[in-house]
């Protein structure tokens, strides 16, 4: 079995013909013969269902992909599963050990950009017991907590890391930043492997909304001013 997986900085990506690289990785029974990565060779109609047949590949994995391309690559009898999200390597494991299950598809191919409207985000639909080992996670514009909050998700300047009875702040640069497509997926994607309870944010697009909440992780959106005031006010809310 060759299985053909949309690639971003080590996740899958959810895009499957707008990603950067594929990782092609050969199963034999239970075990990875082969892996390696290769650069998107483009995006053209119709050319990645024959590039990747011509390679042998047998099954596609990837968080999206239109159901043109899908009926495309059934032609060349290549088996297709999307809505998967997550490390590579977590997903080829979670594949060998038939584990690994379709989801919603994460790509909106290009049918409506979300903005500001039209998502109301409900901060106490998920509950959360505050405690001192709780992590909480802020989008910011600098490296510290007297940084305002970056209004953008997918697209923020830096991940602040925090938990309440602790000085400590794990400021870390988004590496997501800059995709031209997919960020805010990825950078939910990101943010859920540093396993926060709750990611606070100006706004997030529905995809990424949807990782995190899968992920058992509470959103809340509409956060403006300092990373300090807003980590405050969230504190004197949960006690």
């Amino acid at each position: 079995m060759k299985i053909a997986i949309s690639t971003e900085d080590g996740y899958v990506a959810a895009h499957f013909g707008r990603c950067s690289k594929y990782t092609i990785v050969d199963i034999d029974g239970n075990r990875i013969s082969h892996k390696e990565e290769i650069d998107n060779p483009g995006h053209q109609p119709g050319f990645l269902p024959e590039f990747l047949s011509a390679r042998g590949v047998d099954l596609i994995i990837t968080g999206g992909m239109g159901p043109r391309a899908q009926g495309l690559f059934a032609q060349k009898e290549i088996q297709t599963i999307i809505g998967v999200q997550g490390p590579i390597d977590e997903v080829i494991e979670k594949y060998i050990q038939g584990q690994l299950k379709p989801g919603e598809d994460l790509c909106d191919h290009g049918h409506g950009h979300h903005g500001g409207g039209g998502h109301t985000k409900h901060p106490n639909k998920h509950t959360l017991t505050l405690n001192g080992h709780t992590k909480i996670c802020i989008t910011a514009l600098g490296n510290s907590i007297d940084s305002e909050v970056d209004p953008k998700f997918g697209r923020a300047q830096y991940f602040l890391f925090l938990t309440p009875d602790s000085n400590h702040v794990e400021a870390i640069s988004n590496p997501n930043k800059g995709m031209a497509h997919g960020a805010g997926i990825q950078a939910a994607q990101f943010v859920a492997s540093k396993n926060p309870s709750v990611v606070i944010t100006g706004d997030f697009g529905p995809n990424a909304d949807r990782v995190l909440k899968e992920a058992g992780i509470k959103t809340i959106t509409g956060a403006k001013g300092k990373v300090k005031d807003v980590l405050k006010d969230f504190i004197e809310r949960e006690k």
